[in-house]
């Protein structure tokens, strides 16, 4: 077995973990971040929406289990340096001062998290910084407090999205600039390689900014940061009395590994986290670290997901990067419905073969005339947690999820309150498209924040109740899932973590 040793061994390099090896580069501990997947490459097929899309090239070839319906799938997950930023829609939105506190749902209460706003709101600053966030303050009437300003201007709205911006404000709706981590202005993304948007693609012209370009690779150029990649960790080995991690265990290229620090941080996801704590079992965690209380894959989320298509008629909308606008207008309440109901921003431009891949007996020459007359949507509402939904190991040690979709009904008068809307707009036909349980982008849960370990996993800096050196760095620690993307949160939480872990605390 080859043994390597470290100061603090971070397990996983997506953004969880590469906003951490970037906040300790300079802190004089020696840092090795773990990753399971290689680079991805920088190729023509990044944007073949065939290859990507219908043949899923980069997607993992794993299959999970439903256990509700008995079936096995392939997950949405992405194995790669930078983990499943390499693959986002690069939108970064902080959330919602609401959504740290109580907040009431048609379908029951999103609980409280055990930190406030303002406990993370200098480190949201520092993420939209790290990740040169383009954005405009001020505009969006949900928007928290701020204290520092987006570190860019937003991207500016192709003329069809400008036009339809202006109806919407001449409605009464209040779209807002879109939140974007792209390198736009002088950057390939918006000149010599023009493209669709950040969604569902790796990025050919390299102008996304993901946890690779803007976290890891800065943190590699420390003589102090070793990134061991094609690094499968399966589980953890505790001294006697179970209070302190001793070695990662796994696999390297076929060949036995153990990681030995004095520190150690979990950030292989909503998924694959809480599974390296179930088989690190043992006679001091008898079902797993930090699973005394059968807390550990418990309160599995992935959001309510839509995509919607809004075409017109007449006039093409010769859209190319739509993914500019937000509204929230809809967010804590609808007309006549006094719950959230959600939040939606404009996707990444559709294209006939992407639509094709999922509706493959729709005819191609009707799906291009579509999507030349269209904008398209992507649309979340909150999942609620239930202990129910969660992942765990099967007796052969397949990874089963039992997922139970909830607050349905907010995501039903989202979408019904949209088409209203685009349909006043102009856009008189609409069709969506609901995602279940193999779109996992937004993941989160099973290893949730708490002060109490009987209903939690992590304390509220996120080390694992009961054990002295493990630390959580992903999304898997949010105890709610909001209608929000995660990954800035996820972001501002390691970096406020990277604080206490400098310190030598």
């Amino acid at each position: 077995m080859v043994e390597i040793s470290a100061d603090i061994a971070i397990i996983g390099s997506g953004p969880g973990g590469s906003a951490l090896a970037y906040r300790l580069k300079d802190c004089g501990a020696k840092v090795v971040v773990v990753e399971r997947g290689g680079y991805l490459p920088i190729e023509p097929a990044n944007w073949d929406a065939e290859a990507v899309f219908s043949h899923g090239r980069y997607k993992t070839s794993e299959q999970w289990f439903d256990v509700v319906n008995g079936t096995s799938y392939r997950p949405g997950n992405h194995y790669w340096v930078g983990g499943q930023t390499k693959m986002y829609g690069a939108n970064l939105q902080r959330f919602r001062k609401e959504d740290f506190d109580d907040l009431e749902h048609v379908d029951g209460v999103s609980p409280a998290w055990p930190i406030a706003y303002e406990n993370i709101e200098p480190y949201y600053g520092e993420a939209e910084s790290l990740f040169a966030v383009r954005g405009e303050a001020g505009v969006d009437p949900t928007e928290p407090y701020r204290s520092s300003p987006f570190p860019f201007p937003a991207i500016p709205h192709e003329p069809a999205v400008a036009l339809l911006v202006e109806k919407l404000n001449a409605s009464g709706f209040k779209p807002h600039p879109l939140e974007m981590a792209v390198h736009w202005e002088g950057a390939g993304c918006n000149a010599e390689f023009p493209c669709s948007g950040c969604d569902g693609f790796p990025c050919y012209a390299k102008g996304k900014a993901d946890a690779e370009t803007q976290c890891l690779r800065p943190a590699l150029e420390s003589k102090q940061v070793e990134l061991l990649s094609n690094t499968l960790i399966n589980r953890f080995t505790t001294t006697p009395n179970g209070k302190q991690i001793v070695a990662a265990e796994g696999t390297r290229r076929g060949e036995s590994i153990a990681i030995k620090s004095k520190m150690f941080v979990l950030a292989c996801g909503a998924a694959n986290s809480p599974l390296v704590l179930l088989r690190s079992h043992s006679s001091a965690w008898p079902d797993g670290i930090g699973n005394t209380y059968d807390q550990v894959g418990r309160y599995y989320m992935l959001q309510n997901q839509s995509a919607l298509m809004s075409v017109r008629p007449f006039g093409t909308t010769d859209l190319t990067m739509q993914k500019t606008v937000g509204i929230h207008d809809f967010l804590f309440e609808a007309p006549g419905f006094y719950y959230p109901a959600g939040a939606i921003q404009t996707l990444g431009k559709l294209t006939g073969l992407m639509i094709q891949s999922d509706q493959p007996y729709l005819p191609s020459k009707l799906l291009d005339g579509m999507v030349k007359r269209s904008i398209d949507w992507w649309m979340t509402s909150e999942e609620l947690p239930d202990p129910n939904n969660r992942i765990q190991l099967g007796k052969d040690g397949r990874i089963e999820v039992t997922w139970r979709p909830n607050n349905e009904q907010a995501h039903k008068v989202l979408l019904t309150h949209v088409k209203k809307m685009m349909r006043g707009a102009g856009y008189p036909f609409n069709f969506h498209k609901r995602f279940g349980i193999a779109a996992n982008a937004h993941q989160c849960g099973t290893l949730r924040l708490g002060n109490e370990p009987s209903t939690s996993v992590c304390d509220p800096s996120g080390r694992v109740h009961g054990v002295e050196n493990l630390y959580v760095a992903d999304a898997s620690v949010f105890p709610s899932s909001t209608a929000m993307a995660p990954t800035l949160t996820l972001v501002a939480l390691s970096l406020k973590m990277g604080h206490v872990l400098a310190a030598g605390r």
